[in-house]
């Protein structure tokens, strides 16, 4: 049965423009337009919209196409504001034009009150009158929010000799049968509440502009209302909230499924930006979007809701998209694969495609190892914590084989297919390894997100990718259940029926053992299909996932063999969690020590030795977190424990820069070792490396250049890895063209086989992170570190891009400083950040000292004097704080950013808090 549509007002009223003063809108944008209906019966409405299109004539400027802003309920063309403003400036700044016309939907905004009720249908017939009246022809971008988004991709639809690509805000075109309508559109669609809380009251408007993160101001709020004073003016809210098409009966459903089902055969660009906190377009509704446009871009904001375009710099976002597509005619198709190219004609004859998708390249599949030794019944793996009062469990090649083939079948078996994504939710051990390279084996893309992340970043991360299935222990099942992440269940262990259900776990590890007993493996995937997503730590920022192609992942444990010598017959204790899972791709036997992955400070020498001593290890992997606490509990080693650590033959310590006196600590522990401190991020987990004599070394040539700028050095490029830097300008960005000159300082720049493919629904971050290197095709990344390359080609870190202190001076990177103030026998930790405008700004030092202090406060006065005789530049205060606010213990982890704004705070006057 048809709901019926509620009037649009108690009497029609006539368009008009909006008052002036209204926070952000430009009047000169305003216009009235009359256009005629195309009902049949020649009716005239009038419309209001925000068009530059005059403004543009009177520069002197022809646009490149035109972007159609369709707005949702209950907004209007205001949303907009920003997009005309920016879209107009930049093109009296001379760079590439659009045409922005914002419209405001009849009965909504400060168009026409029709009285009339306007289905979906109807409203996209209601666009094509405008764009007819207003001559629009092409290129044509529509951008829509809302229900906005499915009238302009109506109008999109219709319009392929026009249309040159789309743009999406938070909306949706099919509301999934598994899922019911979101929360406040079914409260709002009640039974006597839909005409109260929409027209008769402001209840709706009110609660949606409570939506945005931060909140708005209450001018910005105050322009959102202005054409909805009185309930004779919000009909359309209601109406629009009625047009919803809750069911198959609806008189709009027709409509909906006409788009739906039509975005599947669109292949012009596409871009969805994203609010994921949206409590009524969640990201299920962005994955029914990518389902039907899999070639769109897509950026998710992490931190914004529903009015993105309040949260976020939507706008900029857009015309950076518009600025990078190859053309910009009508129907241009996507150009986001090679489908669309014409085929090519030859005479060549091409060659047989290979047995394998893997023969043609230089780098073995992740499970290479566990085919080539499933008969061997020697020692794979040793978990030296499988569960409380358990002895050591180890696994031999053979038992590690038949259990991925056996868990890669049953997977396959309850559907887990090739592109799948499987978070896991396992701690480090025999289980987890299975578990991940089952998952590679058929083709699933894992889903790895460090537990230090803490359960809001897990949240974060989990959600934001998406799985469609969640494989856990009881602890990432039980938070997976409470905090409503998605996935099919599935359970490490057996549990209670009660328990199961609670949990919500639909199979278990040993059902799929089963149902894998004959081991009948699909096809494997080859080395150009996605097999991760690895988040990163979310020091600097939200965690962000990082997407590796198999090829990618084996280049990876190509570049340890080939730096490290890791391979068959290597012994490898990792104690850190990236490479805890690549022994098997090396063929290397490998053993997780006993420790909590969550806290690296619960790492101790003696489980060290006794991981080194189960398999004879020769290679030990720890985190700097780690290394602290097996060099603290150093005292502990008897006799036994030293004989097994001087079997190591290289240790390896990655995550953060090591201190020369931590790595030299480590290194009387396994006196035979070559000591190591590789430089890498997740996006590239081995760019450069230095031995602890290369430290020395190059200790040395910093004390002989105290003037320089200092910094962390990393060493030298590793393997195939090519280093760069991009110089800073006068600003602080990094604007120069990526080179290899000496003592240059700039972002630091990278080039590998084994560098990420890009970041997941983050276009924005990875366009940022890209950069071509002049007559080089090869996948550049720019790390966001900032650095310099000195004389004998080693690499110097002077801290994160974000971090740089731009002063009247000049541009002041941070570590250096920080170095230097730490040679100061009273300060253990320091931390050097920028107080006011960039360009003005002034140097403030934060530091810990030995003892500690008390509390925060100004250094005294001897202490001032010798913070600022140790370094080359002016430091306008220097503060005192008990802890600077990290956990992690070096330098470029602190967080700076938080630093600078609690410093400014205490320099104006503010009370002296703990940062």
């Amino acid at each position: 049965m048809n709901r019926r549509l509620p009037r649009s007002g108690a009497t029609p009223a006539l368009a008009e423009l909006p008052p002036l003063g209204l926070s952000g809108l430009d009047p000169a944008f305003s216009r009235l337009l009359t256009v005629r209906e195309s009902d049949g019966i020649d009716t005239v409405r009038t419309w209001h919209v925000l068009d530059n299109g005059p403004e543009l004539a009177a520069l002197g400027v022809t646009p490149v196409g035109t972007i159609l802003c369709v707005h949702g309920n209950p907004t209007w063309s205001y949303l907009w504001r920003r997009l005309v403003t920016q879209a107009t400036d930049a093109a009296t700044r001379g760079a590439e034009a659009w045409r922005v016309v914002a419209v405001d939907q009849l009965d909504m905004g400060f168009s026409e009150r029709t009285g009339v009720p306007r289905t979906l249908a109807r409203r996209v017939l209601d666009l094509a009158d405008l764009t007819d009246s207003l001559a629009i022809e092409g290129p044509v971008v529509t951008l829509g929010h809302d229900w906005g988004g499915s009238i302009s991709l109506g109008w999109a639809l219709d319009h392929p000799g026009q249309l040159a690509g789309v743009m999406l805000l938070n909306t949706a075109v099919h509301q999934p049968e598994q899922h019911s309508v979101p929360a406040p559109l079914r409260l709002a669609l009640g039974k006597g509440i839909l005409g109260v809380a929409t027209v008769v009251t402001p209840a709706f408007l009110e609660t949606t502009l409570a939506l945005a993160h931060p909140s708005l101001d209450a001018s910005v709020k105050t322009g959102y209302r202005a054409p909805y004073r009185g309930k004779a003016r919000r009909g359309g809210i209601g109406a629009f909230v009625a047009d919803i098409p809750v069911d198959a009966q609806h008189e709009s459903a027709p409509e909906l499924d006409r788009i739906a089902a039509g975005l599947l055969a669109l292949e012009v660009p596409a871009l969805l930006l994203w609010g994921p906190r949206d409590p009524i377009f969640s990201d299920r509704y962005l994955d029914d979007l990518l389902g039907r446009m899999p070639h769109a871009d897509v950026h998710r904001f992490e931190g914004c809701g529903h009015l993105l375009a309040e949260d976020a710099d939507y706008a900029g976002a857009a015309l950076t998209w518009l600025g990078d597509l190859p053309a910009h005619g009508a129907g241009a198709p996507s150009g986001h694969g090679a489908e669309n190219a014409p085929e090519a004609t030859s005479s060549v004859v091409e060659p047989a495609v290979p047995a394998s998708p893997w023969a043609a390249t230089t780098v073995n599949p992740l499970w290479h190892y566990l085919d080539e030794l499933r008969s061997s019944d020697e020692t794979a793996l040793v978990d030296m914590a499988p569960g409380a009062g358990a002895s050591p469990r180890v696994v031999t090649w053979r038992q590690l084989s038949r259990q991925v083939r056996r868990i890669a079948t049953g997977l396959d078996r309850i559907g887990v297919r090739r592109g799948d994504r499987v978070s896991l939710l396992v701690p480090p051990g025999a289980d987890l390894t299975a578990v991940l390279y089952a998952c590679v084996r058929i083709g699933a893309i894992v889903v790895v997100a460090d537990a230090g992340l803490g359960l809001r970043g897990l949240t974060r991360a989990v959600r934001g990718a998406r799985p469609d299935f969640v494989i856990g222990a009881v602890q990432g099942l039980a938070a997976a259940r409470a905090l409503g992440w998605p996935g099919t269940k599935i359970a490490t262990a057996r549990f209670p029926a009660a328990v199961a259900r609670a949990l919500g776990v639909r199979h278990t590890l040993a059902e799929l053992i089963e149902l894998g007993a004959d081991e009948a493996l699909p096809d494997e995937p080859g080395p150009d299909d996605t097999a991760a997503v690895l988040f990163t730590s979310g020091s600097t920022g939200p965690a962000k996932g990082v997407v590796y192609s198999h090829g990618q992942l084996s280049a990876v444990a190509n570049a340890l063999f080939m730096q490290y010598g890791v391979g068959v017959g290597t012994g490898l204790v990792a104690g850190f969690a990236p490479f805890a899972l690549l022994g098997p791709a090396l063929g290397a036997r490998s053993v997780t020590p006993d420790m909590d992955v969550t806290s690296p400070k619960t790492l101790t020498a003696v489980a060290v030795a006794a991981a080194v001593g189960a398999i004879d290890a020769t290679v030990v992997f720890l985190s700097p977190a780690a290394l602290a606490n097996v060099v603290a509990t150093a005292d502990d080693l008897v006799p036994a424990d030293h004989d097994a650590l001087r079997g190591v033959r290289t240790f390896l310590s990655a995550g953060a820069p090591v201190s020369e006196p931590l790595l030299a600590a480590a290194a009387r522990l396994m006196p035979e070792a070559s000591a190591h401190t590789p430089y890498g991020m997740t996006e590239g987990l081995l760019m450069a490396d230095i031995s602890l004599e290369g430290i020395r070394a190059a200790s040395e040539v910093d004390a002989l250049a105290a003037a320089g700028p200092g910094g962390v050095c990393v060493g030298i490029e590793a393997g195939a890895v090519s280093i760069r830097i991009s110089a800073l300008d006068a600003q602080g960005n990094a604007t120069g063209a990526a080179g290899a000159e000496a003592n240059v300082t700039g972002e630091i720049v990278v080039s590998a086989p084994h560098v990420k493919d890009h970041y997941d629904r983050l276009w924005l971050a990875d366009r940022a992170s890209r950069r071509a290197v002049p007559a080089d095709e090869r996948r550049w990344h720019r790390t966001g570190d900032v650095g310099h390359l000195d004389g004998a080609g080693r690499l110097w870190v002077e801290g994160r891009l974000p971090h740089v202190i731009v002063t009247i001076a000049g541009v002041v990177t941070p570590v250096g400083p920080e170095q230097r103030i730490e040679s100061v026998p009273t300060v253990s930790r320091a931390a050097v950040v920028g107080v006011g405008e960039p360009g003005t700004q002034q140097l403030v030092a934060v530091v810990e000292t030995s003892p500690g202090a008390r509390r925060p406060g100004l250094a005294a006065e001897s202490l001032a004097t010798a913070v600022r005789a140790s370094v080359m530049v002016p430091i306008a205060a220097i503060l005192v704080v008990p802890h600077l606010p990290t956990d992690i213990r070096h330098n470029s982890k602190i967080d700076r950013t938080l630093l600078s704004h609690w410093a400014a705070g205490i320099l104006g006057g503010g009370r002296m808090t703990q940062p």
